[in-house]
């Protein structure tokens, strides 16, 4: 079963995707929250698989929430998908910054929200391809990070290609077409990068590989 909690500010959004998402036999909402305060202390007291958060909240809004969420090891399970109105800006990419695994549109056809969360539940990306880069557009104009590039180190020249592909907006498949390696293999050179590097997701990869330098900026 997965658990799901809710937080947004508009009890007509959450009544919403509470009525779709209690519709099925594998998902079950255990809680939900109108700011983002109260949402961290029900994420420490539920401890759901998947935390579908707001941006815009009174009290801590949806960036403050993920980041208390992704700092707290406690935690470390649930992984937080951001709703927004506006599609991919500003507010997002600080939210995925601050550790949320993806983002959705409130809009969203309810096939793709429970597809999405899932992914999400599983632990996989939720980041399409043209998210990812967005990401890289945005990375590509920011200063490197002092010190980041020791977090590499303890890498593998595998594991470095492999994030390094993922900065690139790849795919699992096209990561793996691109090593001559299987997709199952793939995915676990990736999934034993972000543990070595601490990534909760594959946008904390794609953050971690243009602060380090590891994907030069504008290029390959």
């Amino acid at each position: 079963m997965i658990r799901v909690l809710l937080v947004d500010d508009q009890p007509l959004i959450r009544s919403g995707f509470r009525a779709l998402l209690d519709l099925e036999d594998d998902i079950e909402v255990v809680a939900e929250a109108g700011d983002g305060a109260e949402g961290v202390a029900l994420a420490k007291e539920h401890l759901p698989d998947v935390a579908l958060i707001d941006i815009q909240m009174p009290v801590a809004d949806g960036i403050e929430a993920t980041r208390r969420i992704a700092a707290d090891p406690a935690l470390a399970g649930v992984h937080v998908v951001i709703l927004t109105n506006y599609g991919f800006d500003e507010y997002v990419f600080h939210a995925l910054r601050a550790g949320a695994a993806g983002f959705l549109v409130k809009d969203i056809v309810p096939e793709d929200l429970l597809h999405a969360v899932r992914v999400a539940a599983r632990g996989d990306a939720l980041l399409a391809p043209s998210i990812t880069r967005k990401l890289i557009n945005r990375y590509i104009t920011q200063p490197l990070i002092a010190g980041a590039g020791t977090a590499l180190k303890d890498l593998t020249s595998r594991e470095r290609e492999a994030v390094a592909l993922v900065a690139h907006g790849l795919s699992n498949d096209q990561i793996a077409d691109r090593m001559v390696i299987s997709p199952m293999t793939a995915k676990t050179h990736i999934n034993r990068a972000m543990a070595k590097l601490h990534a909760r997701d594959r946008a904390q990869l794609v953050v971690l590989a243009y602060e380090s330098g590891l994907v030069a900026r504008g290029g390959s």
